[in-house]
Protein backbone atom coordinates (compact mmCIF):
# COMPACT_ATOMS: atom_id res chain seq x y z
CA UNK A 1 0.00 0.00 0.00
CA UNK A 2 1.60 3.53 -1.18
CA UNK A 3 2.22 5.88 1.73
CA UNK A 4 1.18 9.74 1.32
CA UNK A 5 3.38 11.68 -0.91
CA UNK A 6 7.20 12.51 1.21
CA UNK A 7 6.74 16.43 -0.66
CA UNK A 8 6.88 19.91 1.04
CA UNK A 9 4.16 21.00 3.02
CA UNK A 10 1.37 23.29 2.39
CA UNK A 11 1.55 25.86 5.18
CA UNK A 12 -2.21 26.99 6.83
CA UNK A 13 -2.48 29.94 8.59
CA UNK A 14 -6.46 29.89 8.69
CA UNK A 15 -8.61 27.64 11.15
CA UNK A 16 -12.46 27.16 11.29
CA UNK A 17 -13.78 26.72 14.99
CA UNK A 18 -17.27 25.19 14.78
CA UNK A 19 -19.95 26.17 17.24
CA UNK A 20 -23.11 26.23 15.70
CA UNK A 21 -24.89 23.32 17.26
CA UNK A 22 -27.94 23.78 20.06
CA UNK A 23 -25.83 21.02 22.04
CA UNK A 24 -29.03 18.76 23.07
CA UNK A 25 -27.43 16.63 24.81
CA UNK A 26 -25.92 19.37 27.25
CA UNK A 27 -29.13 20.71 28.22
CA UNK A 28 -30.09 22.15 30.95
CA UNK A 29 -26.66 23.33 31.14
CA UNK A 30 -26.88 25.21 27.26
CA UNK A 31 -30.72 26.61 27.52
CA UNK A 32 -29.37 29.86 28.33
CA UNK A 33 -25.29 29.48 27.48
CA UNK A 34 -23.56 28.64 24.10
CA UNK A 35 -21.57 25.21 24.77
CA UNK A 36 -18.27 26.65 23.52
CA UNK A 37 -18.98 29.03 26.70
CA UNK A 38 -19.20 26.62 29.09
CA UNK A 39 -16.59 27.09 31.56
CA UNK A 40 -14.12 24.01 30.97
CA UNK A 41 -11.18 24.47 33.64
CA UNK A 42 -10.58 28.28 34.79
CA UNK A 43 -12.34 29.38 30.69
CA UNK A 44 -14.64 28.73 28.91
CA UNK A 45 -14.46 25.74 26.48
CA UNK A 46 -13.66 27.79 23.52
CA UNK A 47 -10.77 29.68 24.81
CA UNK A 48 -8.51 26.58 25.01
CA UNK A 49 -8.57 26.37 21.37
CA UNK A 50 -8.42 30.02 20.49
CA UNK A 51 -4.64 29.94 22.75
CA UNK A 52 -3.63 26.80 21.21
CA UNK A 53 -4.30 28.09 17.89
CA UNK A 54 -3.18 31.49 18.31
CA UNK A 55 0.63 29.60 20.30
CA UNK A 56 0.59 27.49 16.83
CA UNK A 57 0.80 30.65 14.96
CA UNK A 58 -2.92 30.79 13.30
CA UNK A 59 -3.77 34.14 12.06
CA UNK A 60 -7.46 34.17 11.37
CA UNK A 61 -10.13 32.20 12.94
CA UNK A 62 -13.48 31.65 11.40
CA UNK A 63 -16.36 30.86 13.83
CA UNK A 64 -19.94 29.74 12.73
CA UNK A 65 -22.61 30.62 14.95
CA UNK A 66 -26.20 29.36 15.59
CA UNK A 67 -27.87 28.85 18.76
CA UNK A 68 -26.46 31.95 21.32
CA UNK A 69 -24.02 32.59 18.82
CA UNK A 70 -24.44 36.24 19.63
CA UNK A 71 -23.34 35.48 22.97
CA UNK A 72 -19.94 34.03 22.06
CA UNK A 73 -19.49 36.99 19.73
CA UNK A 74 -20.05 39.71 22.27
CA UNK A 75 -17.79 37.59 24.44
CA UNK A 76 -14.91 37.18 22.04
CA UNK A 77 -14.96 40.19 20.03
CA UNK A 78 -12.52 40.31 17.29
CA UNK A 79 -9.99 38.22 18.84
CA UNK A 80 -7.56 40.77 19.57
CA UNK A 81 -7.16 39.60 22.86
CA UNK A 82 -5.94 36.23 21.89
CA UNK A 83 -3.39 37.87 18.99
CA UNK A 84 -5.93 36.60 16.11
CA UNK A 85 -8.32 37.99 13.75
CA UNK A 86 -11.70 36.72 14.22
CA UNK A 87 -14.92 36.37 11.92
CA UNK A 88 -18.25 35.04 12.53
CA UNK A 89 -20.09 33.12 9.90
CA UNK A 90 -23.86 33.46 11.16
CA UNK A 91 -26.17 31.01 10.36
CA UNK A 92 -30.25 31.22 10.95
CA UNK A 93 -30.36 27.91 11.69
CA UNK A 94 -27.59 24.98 12.21
CA UNK A 95 -26.45 24.19 8.89
CA UNK A 96 -24.46 20.66 10.10
CA UNK A 97 -20.74 20.20 9.79
CA UNK A 98 -20.69 20.26 5.79
CA UNK A 99 -23.11 22.86 5.14
CA UNK A 100 -21.82 25.57 7.71
CA UNK A 101 -17.98 24.95 6.30
CA UNK A 102 -20.07 25.59 2.76
CA UNK A 103 -21.15 29.18 4.17
CA UNK A 104 -17.91 30.09 5.78
CA UNK A 105 -15.80 29.01 2.57
CA UNK A 106 -15.59 32.81 1.32
CA UNK A 107 -14.22 33.76 5.43
CA UNK A 108 -11.64 31.32 4.70
CA UNK A 109 -9.76 32.55 2.11
CA UNK A 110 -6.55 34.49 2.30
CA UNK A 111 -5.82 38.23 1.95
CA UNK A 112 -5.59 37.61 -1.69
CA UNK A 113 -9.05 36.25 -2.08
CA UNK A 114 -7.17 33.02 -2.84
CA UNK A 115 -8.80 29.32 -1.46
CA UNK A 116 -6.37 27.74 0.92
CA UNK A 117 -6.56 24.67 2.77
CA UNK A 118 -7.32 25.33 6.57
CA UNK A 119 -7.56 23.68 9.96
CA UNK A 120 -10.99 22.79 11.24
CA UNK A 121 -11.54 22.23 15.03
CA UNK A 122 -14.91 21.06 16.80
CA UNK A 123 -15.68 23.87 19.23
CA UNK A 124 -17.25 21.00 21.65
CA UNK A 125 -14.47 18.94 22.19
CA UNK A 126 -11.12 19.26 24.41
CA UNK A 127 -7.86 17.95 23.22
CA UNK A 128 -4.04 18.46 24.58
CA UNK A 129 -3.40 17.90 20.91
CA UNK A 130 -0.24 20.38 19.70
CA UNK A 131 -2.27 22.46 17.05
CA UNK A 132 1.30 23.06 15.70
CA UNK A 133 0.12 19.54 13.48
CA UNK A 134 -2.74 21.37 12.01
CA UNK A 135 -0.47 23.80 10.44
CA UNK A 136 0.17 21.78 7.00
CA UNK A 137 -1.84 19.66 4.95
CA UNK A 138 0.26 16.58 3.29
CA UNK A 139 1.05 16.98 -0.21
CA UNK A 140 -1.50 14.63 -2.52
CA UNK A 141 -3.82 14.64 0.54
CA UNK A 142 -7.23 16.76 0.43
CA UNK A 143 -8.16 16.51 4.01
CA UNK A 144 -6.08 14.84 6.78
CA UNK A 145 -7.71 13.40 10.18
CA UNK A 146 -6.90 12.85 13.80
CA UNK A 147 -8.22 9.80 14.84
CA UNK A 148 -8.25 8.51 18.70
CA UNK A 149 -9.13 4.97 20.48
CA UNK A 150 -12.40 4.88 20.70
CA UNK A 151 -14.45 5.83 23.43
CA UNK A 152 -17.11 3.77 25.40
CA UNK A 153 -19.97 5.70 23.60
CA UNK A 154 -18.05 5.14 20.16
CA UNK A 155 -16.64 1.75 20.65
CA UNK A 156 -16.76 0.90 17.09
CA UNK A 157 -15.01 4.06 15.77
CA UNK A 158 -15.50 5.61 12.69
CA UNK A 159 -12.60 5.03 10.60
CA UNK A 160 -9.73 3.02 9.52
CA UNK A 161 -5.76 4.34 9.64
CA UNK A 162 -3.62 1.96 7.38
CA UNK A 163 -0.26 3.29 6.47
CA UNK A 164 -1.13 7.05 6.96
CA UNK A 165 -4.51 6.72 4.95
CA UNK A 166 -8.10 7.08 6.46
CA UNK A 167 -11.14 4.16 4.99
CA UNK A 168 -13.91 3.92 5.83
CA UNK A 169 -15.06 1.13 8.30
CA UNK A 170 -17.75 -0.28 6.21
CA UNK A 171 -17.48 -3.87 7.20
CA UNK A 172 -19.19 -5.31 9.85
CA UNK A 173 -16.75 -7.78 10.30
CA UNK A 174 -13.69 -5.17 10.52
CA UNK A 175 -12.00 -4.87 13.53
CA UNK A 176 -13.16 -1.84 16.06
CA UNK A 177 -11.31 1.65 13.88
CA UNK A 178 -10.56 4.41 15.07
CA UNK A 179 -12.72 7.58 16.42
CA UNK A 180 -12.26 11.06 14.59
CA UNK A 181 -11.06 13.66 17.27
CA UNK A 182 -13.21 16.34 15.70
CA UNK A 183 -9.33 18.00 14.40
CA UNK A 184 -8.39 18.05 11.35
CA UNK A 185 -7.23 20.32 8.05
CA UNK A 186 -9.18 20.47 4.90
CA UNK A 187 -8.73 21.49 1.36
CA UNK A 188 -11.79 23.78 0.15
CA UNK A 189 -11.62 21.75 -2.89
CA UNK A 190 -14.08 18.46 -1.34
CA UNK A 191 -16.89 21.61 -1.60
CA UNK A 192 -16.66 21.87 -5.09
CA UNK A 193 -19.59 19.62 -5.69
CA UNK A 194 -22.01 21.04 -2.92
CA UNK A 195 -24.46 23.89 -2.96
CA UNK A 196 -25.80 25.91 0.04
CA UNK A 197 -27.78 23.71 2.40
CA UNK A 198 -27.96 21.48 5.72
CA UNK A 199 -25.42 18.18 4.83
CA UNK A 200 -23.11 16.72 6.83
CA UNK A 201 -19.52 16.54 5.95
CA UNK A 202 -18.57 12.84 6.70
CA UNK A 203 -20.18 11.64 3.33
CA UNK A 204 -17.65 13.75 1.33
CA UNK A 205 -14.60 12.60 3.10
CA UNK A 206 -15.73 9.06 2.68
CA UNK A 207 -16.02 9.81 -1.11
CA UNK A 208 -12.52 10.84 -1.16
CA UNK A 209 -11.17 8.15 1.12
CA UNK A 210 -12.22 5.40 -1.47
CA UNK A 211 -10.01 8.26 -4.08
CA UNK A 212 -7.40 7.64 -1.07
CA UNK A 213 -7.58 11.35 -0.66
CA UNK A 214 -7.82 11.16 3.11
CA UNK A 215 -4.47 11.47 5.60
CA UNK A 216 -4.91 10.85 8.77
CA UNK A 217 -2.80 9.89 12.34
CA UNK A 218 -3.25 8.89 15.58
CA UNK A 219 -3.28 11.30 18.46
CA UNK A 220 -2.28 9.94 21.59
CA UNK A 221 -2.82 12.68 23.54
CA UNK A 222 -5.39 13.37 26.04
CA UNK A 223 -8.95 13.99 24.35
CA UNK A 224 -12.58 14.26 25.35
CA UNK A 225 -15.92 14.57 23.39
CA UNK A 226 -17.32 16.77 25.63
CA UNK A 227 -20.67 16.39 25.11
CA UNK A 228 -22.61 15.43 27.94
CA UNK A 229 -22.96 17.45 32.08
CA UNK A 230 -20.94 14.55 33.09
CA UNK A 231 -18.17 14.56 30.58
CA UNK A 232 -18.08 18.26 31.57
CA UNK A 233 -18.02 17.33 35.17
CA UNK A 234 -15.22 14.71 34.41
CA UNK A 235 -13.02 17.41 32.26
CA UNK A 236 -13.22 20.36 35.44
CA UNK A 237 -12.30 17.09 37.69
CA UNK A 238 -9.43 17.02 35.73
CA UNK A 239 -8.34 20.61 35.12
CA UNK A 240 -8.55 20.98 38.74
Amino acid sequence: MKKPADQPLRPITTAMLLAAGRGERMRPLTDHTPKPLLQAGDKPLIEHHLQKLAAAGFKKVVINLAWLGQKIEDYLGDGNQFGLQIVYSHEVQALETGGGIFQALPLLKNNKGEAEPFALVNGDVFSELDYQKLTALPAGSLAHLFLVDNPTHNPQGDFILEAGWVYDRNQPQQAAGLTFSGCSILDPSIFLDQSAGKFPLAPILRNFMLQEKVTGEKQTDFWLDVGTPERLDYLNNKLG
